[in-house]
């Protein structure tokens, strides 16, 4: 078993079908995995042998999929590295992984650099983009070497990619994922998505993130798809990039539904895509019900973490349920829990739990903590939710964002449900803020649409004809923009930390 035979099969079967559009250029499969053989001759060359682990420190550019199929074809093991790390951040990842060599770019290398000759070695770093002195290209790494590199057959369980968590809770953890892990997964968003030649699938989300790298990346690959890759997301260039490559399936994260929403993108330009999918966070109620209503088509919502591969659940087309994130994927078990690991009952809230081939390995050099989220043979996600009586699963809010006041639980998740219902709210975030008193109070921090506005008085008379008192912001902020990491999360944590003095014994207001 190899990741990587994927693409060695399109290339056989369809040699001329492209794999990436990129800024201009096409690659077509048989070039990919030409270049991708030529890589892996390049890191035999060096020594790189299967179980090593090299690091892919890449933007979302072409040579990300080379360098990550090169890896995989010798049975070496891909490190993900979020493009946005400090060479603090770095030094401790490297460390970590004790990656043995690094693909990455000039503009990235200033940070990488300090770090070359302390455990990586300066002479084990490639420059996919752009060119630094006594450091080879990607293209001159590859020269001389064989363009036909089979995959190296591997056991199911053997590691193929080691991807970091986001890190918003605190030291980042590689959740190890073995070969067996991400076929199984890709079979699976296969069903679900039923991806083909004929597809030209949206990449925005960064690849070193698990959700483009396997349902998107390792998704269209398997099924001899095509990537229109982004750098980044650009509401304006990737509307204009979906009309013009004729996308046919988008996947994103809620906030690029509500950007596309807000930049009020015509309904002709989105004519081609089939299929609309959201991850990584949950989709508020109001942002799905103002999709279909702007384009006649439903975002079908799915749920997983990297530790899943990602994918766990998926809402099906054939029964979709407003609100829900679905069932489990094939072979996933899934469950909710409550305190003492039992059974909750339908409707009843809990942590959800996961077991099945998708779960992954465990977490690099992390025994303990791997024992703590795979206690009961069962992955606890610190995610809680409930199921209907069919075993549709609905999201609450993850166990670390609950806000405690005075002895009383709100879940961000409902307030910012409530907030999308009025019309002057573009984007929102609710988190819990210190309070002398009570522990802890909600503030909402607020994008508003052009337009109007809202004052204080219109907001909290909103959420209070909706919610109850105690749920009720203490406080809302205006911002131009709420923080996101590099695959589009609104980062929580960040509005904490921005926001940490407890607010004064006075009415909400606007600041």
């Amino acid at each position: 078993m190899n990741i990587a035979r994927a693409v060695e099969h399109a290339a056989r079967v369809r040699p001329h079908q492209p794999a990436i559009l990129f800024e201009g250029r096409a690659a077509s499969y048989l070039e990919l995995d030409r270049a991708a053989s030529r890589t892996a001759g390049g890191l035999r060359a060096w020594g790189i042998e299967a179980g090593d682990r090299v690091a892919l420190f890449l933007p979302n550019i072409p040579e990300f999929a080379v360098a990550y199929l090169a890896v995989l074809k010798l049975g070496a093991v891909a490190v993900s590295v979020n493009m946005m790390l400090t060479t603090e951040e770095l030094a401790v990842l490297l460390e970590d992984s004790g990656a043995r060599a690094a693909f990455t770019v000039e503009a990235l290398w200033p940070r990488l650099a300090p770090l070359a000759g302390d455990g990586l070695r300066r002479d084990r770093v490639v420059i996919c983009e752009g060119e630094v002195a006594g450091l080879p290209t990607l293209d001159a790494f590859g020269a001389g070497h064989p363009d036909e590199h089979l995959a190296r057959d591997m056991a199911p369980a053997a590691p193929a990619a080691i991807l970091y968590t986001s890190g918003t809770t605190g030291r980042q953890k590689g959740a190890t994922l073995s070969h067996a892990n991400v076929v199984s997964n890709v079979r699976a968003v296969q069903r679900y998505m039923r991806m083909g030649p004929e597809d030209r699938v949206l990449v925005t989300l960064p690849l070193f993130h698990v959700a483009a790298q396997n349902v998107l990346m390792n998704g269209a690959f398997s099924g001899a798809g095509t990537l229109v890759l982004h750098r980044r997301f650009d509401v304006d260039r990737c509307a204009d990039a979906i009309e013009a490559q004729r996308v046919t399936i988008v996947t994103g994260v809620p906030t690029i539904y509500i950007a596309l929403l807000n930049a009020r993108v015509r309904p002709a330009a989105l004519a081609s895509v089939r299929f609309y999918k959201s991850a990584a966070a949950t989709m508020p109620v109001e942002i799905a019900r103002r999709w279909r209503d702007a384009y006649g088509q439903t975002i079908l919502e799915g749920y997983g973490l990297t530790e899943t591969s990602p994918a766990a659940t998926f809402n099906h087309e054939r029964e979709y349920r407003p609100g829900s994130v679905g069932t489990p994927v094939e072979m996933v078990e899934m469950r909710v829990v409550d305190e003492d690991d039992r059974d909750a009952p339908p409707g009843t809230w809990g942590e959800v739990v996961f077991r099945g081939p998708n779960v992954m390995l465990g977490y690099w050099n992390r025994p303990e903590e791997t024992r703590i989220a795979m206690r009961g043979g069962w992955f606890h996600t610190g995610d809680i939710g409930h199921l209907d009586g069919d075993g549709y699963l609905y999201l609450v809010d993850r166990v670390k964002d609950m806000i405690n006041t005075g002895g009383f639980k709100i879940w961000p998740r409902e307030v910012e449900e409530v907030l999308y219902r009025h019309p002057a709210i573009a984007e929102c975030a609710v988190v819990g803020m210190p309070d002398g008193l009570r522990g802890e109070v909600a503030k909402a921090f607020v994008v508003l649409r052009p337009g109007p506005g809202a004052s204080a008085g219109d907001l909290e008379s909103h959420c209070r004809a909706h919610l109850a008192t105690y749920k009720v912001p203490r406080t809302f902020e205006v911002v131009r923009e709420l923080p996101k990491s590099p695959s589009g999360k609104i980062l929580k944590r960040a509005l904490r930390a921005s926001g940490s003095q407890p607010p004064p014994a006075e009415p909400p207001r606007v600041s």
